[in-house]
C-alpha cells in the first residue's frame, strides 16, 4: 500500500528524532520505502528519505536499493534526477560496486540534465572507493549495451585525468591497466583511440618501462606479424590508427640505449609489407591522400627505430621507393621535353622518403658508397641534381611571395600553403646537400613540415608559431619548367597547377568507429551485447 504525503513525513519525524537506537523502528523505515509505489509528491519526498536513514537498516539494504532505482526510471525525469542524485549516499561498503554499476548503465539516458547528474554522481563515488567503482564501469564496458560500453568508456577517457593523486594510487592504475587490456581483446576503431588515451593518461605509463607495455599493446592490435592485405580499407585504418598511437610513446637517448622505446618493429614492417604495396593501399577515408599519409607516418618513426635485423634489405627498399619519386632530367633531343612528357615532382613524397633514408641511413652510412653499383649511385645523383635545381627555382619563388607578410596576412588559405611549401623544398634542399657530400653526410637536422615550427624558423620567415593545425601537408603534383630562370631572376609565385592537400594539417580520422570483419580479437566486429538493464 503506498504512503501518503503526510505518513511520510510522520514517519521521517519518528526516525529524524530518535538519537539513540533507530533500528527499532523498522516500520517507519518500511512506511517511507512504500512511498515510490505513491504519485510525484510522494515519491520525491522517498527519494530524498530513503538514502538518508540507508546505514540504520542493513537488513533492508536489498529493498532500499531497490526502490531508489525504481525511482530512478520513474517517467518525471525531476523524480529520476532526485533519485540519482542521492544514489552515492548508497555507496558503502560492498554496496559500492553495485551502485557504480547502476549508475554507469544509467549513463544511456538521452536527457542531458540527467546524464550530468549521473556522470557527477560516479565522480563522487569515485573519490570514495575507486577500485570498486572501476569494477562497476568494466562490468559494464564489458558486458553491457552498446551505448552504456560506449559511454562508460567516453567516461573514463574525459574523467580519469580529474581525479586526484591521493585517489589514483598505483593499486588503481595497476586495475585499470588489467581491466583495460580485457577490453582490447574485443574492441572498435574508436574505442581504441579512447582507451589508449586512458592508459596513456595514467602516471605509472609515463616510464620508460609503462610506455614500452603501451608499445607492445599496440603491436598486438596492429597485427604486425600478419602481411598487409593492401586492398582491405579496414586493414589499412588499423594499421594507421595502431602506428598513430605508438607514435607518441617512442622515445630515443644517445647516452643510454637501455631507456629507449624504439620503433623498430613498426619502421621494419612499414619498410617490408606497406613501402612494396604503396601504390596498391586503399584509403579508409575518400578525402585521404593514404600513400602520402603512410609515408608521412614513416617519417615521423624513423628517428626512433633502433637496431634492425635486415637494415641494408629495408634500406634498399627506401632507396628505390626514393627513387620512383625522383625523376631523371626531360631529354632535350628532339623535342621530347614537350610540357605533357615533363617530369613531375612531388615534393610532399619526397620529403618523407628522403627523410627517412636519412634517418636509416645514419646506421649504416656506406650504403651509398659500398652498398649500390657505381652507375645506380651515378644516376641518383643525377636524380638529386635536377630536383635540387628545381628546389631552387621554387624556393626563391616562394620567399619573394611570403616576403614581408606577417599576422593576419600568413593566415590565409594561400599563404599557410606557401609557408608549409617553403618548409617542404627548404627541408629537401638541406637534406640533398647532405647527401652530396662525399662521402655522404648525415648529420643535418629538419624538422618535418607538417611538425610545430620552431621559433628560429618561425623567425626566418617572419611568422608567429604556427599550430599544429596550421602546419600540413602538401599533396603536391608539379612540373619542372625546361627553362630555368637565371639566379637573379625575381620571380612572382604562381600557384601550383598541381594537387595540393584540401586540408592544412594533419588529417585526422581517429573517431571513425569500428574496423569491420573480426579477426577473433583487437579491432574485430563487436557483437550486440544488448540485454537490457541487468541491476
Amino acid at each position: 500500500m503506498a504512503a501518503t504525503v503526510e505518513e511520510l513525513y510522520r514517519n521521517y519525524g519518528i526516525l529524524a528524532d530518535e538519537k539513540e537506537d533507530l533500528s527499532k523502528h523498522k516500520d517507519a523505515y518500511q512506511v517511507i520505502l512504500d512511498g515510490v509505489k505513491g504519485g510525484p509528491k510522494e515519491k520525491r519526498l522517498a527519494a530524498q528519505f530513503i538514502p538518508k536513514f540507508f546505514s540504520s537498516f542493513p537488513e533492508l539494504a536489498d529493498a532500499a536499493i531497490n526502490a531508489q532505482l525504481d525511482l530512478c526510471e520513474d517517467e518525471d525525469v525531476s523524480i529520476r534526477r532526485q533519485a540519482i542524485k542521492e544514489l552515492p549516499r548508497f555507496a558503502s561498503g560492498e554496496n559500492l560496486p553495485r551502485v557504480a554499476d547502476i549508475l554507469t548503465q544509467l549513463l544511456q539516458t538521452d536527457d542531458s540534465a540527467e546524464f550530468n547528474q549521473v556522470n557527477t554522481a560516479l565522480v563522487s563515488i569515485f573519490k570514495i572507493d575507486a577500485k570498486g567503482t572501476l569494477g562497476g564501469l568494466f562490468s559494464q564496458i564489458l558486458q553491457g549495451e552498446d551505448i552504456v560500453r560506449e559511454r562508460a568508456i567516453k567516461f573514463l577517457s574525459t574523467k580519469l585525468k580529474t581525479m586526484p593523486d591521493d585517489t589514483m594510487t598505483k593499486e588503481v592504475e595497476d586495475y585499470i591497466f588489467i581491466e583495460t587490456k580485457k577490453v582490447l581483446e574485443d574492441v572498435t576503431g574508436e574505442e581504441f583511440v579512447l582507451l589508449m588515451r586512458i592508459l596513456s593518461g595514467l602516471k605509472s605509463m609515463q616510464t620508460v618501462s609503462g610506455r614500452q607495455q603501451l608499445v607492445e599493446l599496440v603491436v598486438e592490435q596492429a597485427f604486425l606479424e600478419q602481411a598487409l592485405n593492401p586492398t582491405d580499407a579496414d586493414s589499412v585504418d588499423r594499421l594507421l590508427q595502431c602506428t598513430r598511437q605508438a607514435l607518441p610513446l617512442f622515445s630515443v637517448s644517445e647516452t643510454t640505449a637501455t631507456k629507449n622505446v624504439h620503433s623498430t618493429r613498426f619502421v621494419t614492417y612499414f619498410c617490408e609489407c606497406v613501402l612494396p604495396n604503396l601504390s596498391l593501399l586503399t584509403s579508409p577515408v575518400a578525402e585521404l591522400d593514404i600513400q602520402l599519409e603512410v609515408l608521412k607516418l614513416l617519417a615521423e618513426m624513423s628517428p626512433y627505430c633502433g637496431d634492425m635485423d635486415k637494415l641494408e634489405v629495408n634500406l634498399n627498399m627506401l632507396f628505390e621507393k626514393l627513387l620512383e619519386f625522383m625523376p631523371l632530367p626531360p631529354e632535350e633531343e628532339n623535342g621530347e621535353n614537350a610540357a605533357n612528357e615533363e617530369p613531375k615532382l612531388q615534393f610532399s613524397y619526397v620529403e618523407c622518403l628522403l627523410f627517412s633514408f636519412h634517418q636509416l641511413g645514419k646506421k649504416l652510412p656506406d650504403f651509398l658508397i659500398d652498398k649500390i653499383s657505381a652507375e645506380k649511385l651515378k644516376d641518383f645523383k643525377i636524380r638529386l641534381q635536377y630536383f635540387a635545381r628545381g628546389l631552387q627555382v621554387y624556393i626563391r619563388q616562394l620567399r619573394v611571395a611570403l616576403q614581408g607578410k606577417t599576422g593576419d596576412a600568413l593566415k590565409t588559405e594561400e599563404n599557410k600553403i606557401k609557408v608549409v611549401a617553403l618548409k617542404i623544398t627548404n627541408n629537401i634542399n638541406v637534406l640533398i646537400k647532405d647527401l652530396f657530400h662525399n662521402p655522404p653526410s648525415y648529420k643535418s637536422t629538419v624538422t618535418l613540415s607538417w611538425k610545430p615550427v620552431q621559433k628560429t624558423e618561425a623567425a626566418a620567415i617572419g611568422q608567429k608559431r604556427q599550430s599544429g593545425e596550421d602546419i600540413g601537408a602538401i599533396a603536391a603534383t608539379k612540373k619542372l619548367p625546361t627553362n630555368l630562370p637565371r639566379r637573379d631572376a625575381r620571380q612572382i609565385y604562381n600557384p601550383p597547377s598541381g594537387k595540393y592537400s584540401a586540408s592544412i594539417g594533419n588529417f585526422s580520422y581517429e573517431q571513425r568507429g569500428g574496423f569491420r570483419g573480426g579477426r577473433g580479437r583487437g579491432f574485430g566486429g563487436r557483437g550486440n551485447r544488448s540485454r537490457g538493464r541487468i541491476y
